[in-house]
This record gives C-alpha cells, structure tokens and sequence, in this order.
C-alpha cells in the first residue's frame, strides 16, 4: 500500500515550523527569531531530489532564519501561506499533476486539509493526534531531529523494490 502510493508521488509538500525544526523559537539580543535545523534533513533534502521528487516547503509562517535555511538548501518556497491546501492546488495545477501525485509532510493542524488530501500523507512523531490520525506513514523521529531524512530513506526503500 505504501509502496504504491510513493511510485504515484512527484511533489512532495512540506511545513517548516514543527518538521524541519523542532518548533522551538529562539530570541537573539536583538530580538531576532532563531531556530535550529538538523543537518541530517539536509541529506534527505538531496535524496529526494536524486529520486526524481520535486520537493517545495509551504509554511504558515516566515522568518529570515528559514529563508536563509532553504535558500541554502536550493529549495523553493511560499511562506506566510494561510491556506495550504489552496496553495498545495496551485502547485499541482502549474505541473499538471493531481492530488493523487502529491506527498504532503505536516504536524499541525493548518497541515490537516492537505493532508486529507494528499496521495501519501506523512506526519512527524511530535504532530498532534488529528494529523497522525490521518496520516500514511508518522515518523519515527520528530521534526527538526531528522524526520525528513527518515521520509527521503522510506521513498528510497519503497521505490527500489
């Protein structure tokens, strides 16, 4: 079952806040918001690409420090998105692609109608219970610890055999 629904998935979708970071604010002398990434993420960032899977961050929210992570990365992004499935939809239609091809990877509950919806719907180990609820697949690490390294390895895995 898993397996089909990764051979389906050419756009994978992504919160920032609560995946790629552990959803911790930090506040710098100055006042500026910091928050910390794991590397191992980063790893996964360049699997996913080396699967064929274009992998695009939509977040709710919008700092510097994210900007400059998936900058660094060379990932694309919408930021200070309020609705995500709306986005996730505009996405897909400027590839021509449907639901069915799209993993969406969320915590929270404004990932929740994306997830719905998703052909594979993947929630981090830290989300709260209506998103594992409906989730595919929850990780076994939380996010901002690896949990999108853990994805990349289980689209590897399930799309080798």
């Amino acid at each position: 079952m898993l397996r089909d629904r990764a051979r389906r998935v050419k756009l994978l979708v992504s919160d920032a806040d609560g995946v790629l970071t552990d959803g911790t604010l930090y506040y710098g002398p100055e006042g500026e918001r910091l928050k910390a990434f794991s590397v191992l993420d980063g790893v996964g960032v360049s699997l996913i690409k080396s699967l064929g899977i274009e992998l695009v961050v939509v977040s709710g929210r919008s700092s510097p420090a994210l900007k400059k992570r998936l900058e660094e990365l060379g990932l694309p992004y919408e930021l200070g998105v309020k609705d995500k499935l709306k986005k996730a939809e505009e996405l897909l239609a400027a590839r021509g692609l449907s639901f069915e091809s799209l993993a969406a990877l969320g915590d929270d509950l404004p990932d929740l109608p994306l997830l719905k919806r998703a052909g594979f719907a993947l929630a981090v180990r830290n989300a709260v219970p209506e998103v594992k609820k409906v989730a595919h697949y929850v990780t076994r690490l939380e996010g901002g610890k690896g949990a999108l390294r853990e994805v990349a390895e289980l689209l590897r895995v399930l799309l080798a055999t």
